[in-house]
């Protein structure tokens, strides 16, 4: 490979911005190689949320692949990638990846993902969350695969919405050694008059 491929899916739950934006990023970095498929659910969710029809996704990404087509690229292990990402990830395509359905594209490229022991990053996006969602996690984790709920980091400071989608997305990037510009504002420690601070406070309570 010229330069690493990563797969990217977008499924049906609340958060289309983060594929989106993990799309655009990447694009803008030019350093890998993207493979897009999207469910019908998350299609419909991007035009909801985000005022984007398929094709202005579609033009974010180097591939685009059918999630009908079975019989495409990413759905076999000889196809060398650096892994894959679903952002967002709806509890319907967690389970199908926890059970091994391979029922569509998203569920078989993951499959074969975590298969060749590559790295598979789910954006799993829903709250309160009951029984089943908590096991399919506990079942992808323990074959390998990485749960990353999309969590605001607040102590950035964030100013916009924007920031907190940038913040998640270069997270989801650092865990693919992925380089992008200006997206996660690095955590440096606490400045010394805060802890400083902290640490009297506590000795007095103490």
């Amino acid at each position: 490979m010229s330069k690493p491929r990563l797969i990217v899916a977008i499924t049906g739950a609340s958060g289309a911005v983060y594929g989106v934006r993990m799309l655009q990023a990447l694009r803008a970095c030019g350093a890998c190689e993207t493979h897009l498929v999207m469910s019908s659910s998350g299609v419909m969710t991007a035009q909801q949320e985000l005022d984007m029809r398929r094709a202005d996704i579609e033009a974010l990404a180097d591939v685009v692949h059918n999630v009908k087509d079975i019989g495409a690229t990413i759905a076999s292990g000889s196809f060398r990638s650096a892994g894959m990402v679903v952002a967002p990830c709806s509890m319907k395509t967690l389970a199908s990846i926890a059970h091994g359905l391979a029922d569509n594209l998203v569920s078989r490229a993951a499959d074969v993902i975590l298969k060749e022991r590559r790295r598979l990053v789910l954006v799993a996006r829903e709250t309160p969350l009951n029984l089943a969602h908590l096991r399919n996690m506990t079942a992808v984790t323990e074959m390998g695969g990485i749960i990353f709920p999309p969590v605001p980091a607040f102590y950035t400071r964030p100013d916009s919405l924007d920031d907190i989608v940038d913040h998640t997305v270069g997270r989801l990037l650092d865990l693919f050694d992925l380089p992008h510009r200006g997206l996660v504002r690095r955590w440096e420690g606490m400045p010394r008059s805060a802890a400083t601070e902290s640490t009297e406070s506590n000795h007095t309570t103490e």
